[in-house]
């Protein structure tokens, strides 16, 4: 970073939660199934980016690359000037097995024994059919946003993710605290100095979306996420 970064310490991550699709506002588990916005989920993102465009300047924007997050992020972009957006499957949702495209209310009784390693306490528990415990999507989304945040330091970046992410990355921050609803396109701000030294300057905010009449749905933003 140059001598005349506005914090030349420390790197500004802003992370942003993608907009609503269909899913969401129907409670359907997605994980890794790659499902687009909805009009709704377009027009928050429109909201987003352009309260984005009006704070400090970003210098790049990373994505998860399934498309309700690269969509999202590509809309920012064109608000914020047309910023690059580098799509990274490290930064997608945690992978839910079995669970993904079953209905919410559904998953007890269509899979069991999934529904019961996804409610489970015990954080190193898989989700059968290839998903994650909640311990290895905490690894992969604080070394996620470590290895950007050292690569920008003093700058300004934008990443685009998911609540089940963006979950982890609370606990990351602060271990005993509750993080409440992650609601579509809400914002949070890291500012991450080094390894073991960062702080979370902005929870879950989502005032860009007050005026706009879409803030209609967090499904998939408490801990049910996905």
């Amino acid at each position: 970073a140059s001598n005349n970064s506005p914090h030349p310490d420390y790197a500004e991550i802003v992370v942003v939660r993608h907009g609503e699709t269909a899913w969401n506002a129907t409670g359907k588990i997605q994980g890794h199934l790659d499902v687009e916005l909805n009009e709704n989920g377009r027009q928050q993102a429109v909201a987003v980016g352009e309260r984005l465009s009006r704070e400090s300047k970003a210098t790049i924007i990373y994505s998860s690359d399934l498309q309700r997050a690269s969509e999202t992020a590509q809309i920012i972009a064109s608000k914020c000037g047309g910023l690059e957006v580098v799509k990274d499957s490290n930064l997608r949702e945690r992978h839910l097995g079995d669970l993904q495209g079953c209905d919410f209310h559904e998953m007890k009784k269509v899979h069991p024994t999934s529904y019961k390693a996804f409610m489970s306490r015990n954080e190193d528990e898989e989700i059968p059919g290839g998903g994650e415990s909640l311990v290895q999507l905490y690894d992969r989304s604080t070394s996620a946003l470590l290895r950007i945040g050292l690569k920008h330091k003093g700058e300004r970046v934008i990443v685009v993710s998911h609540g089940g992410f963006i979950r982890a990355l609370y606990k990351w921050a602060r271990p005993n605290g509750r993080p409440g609803n992650i609601l579509n396109t809400c914002v949070s701000v890291f500012h991450l100095y080094g390894e073991d030294k960062w702080t979370l300057k902005v929870w879950g905010d989502v005032s860009h979306l007050e005026k706009t009449g879409f803030l209609e749905s967090g499904f998939g933003g408490d801990r049910n996420s996905g």
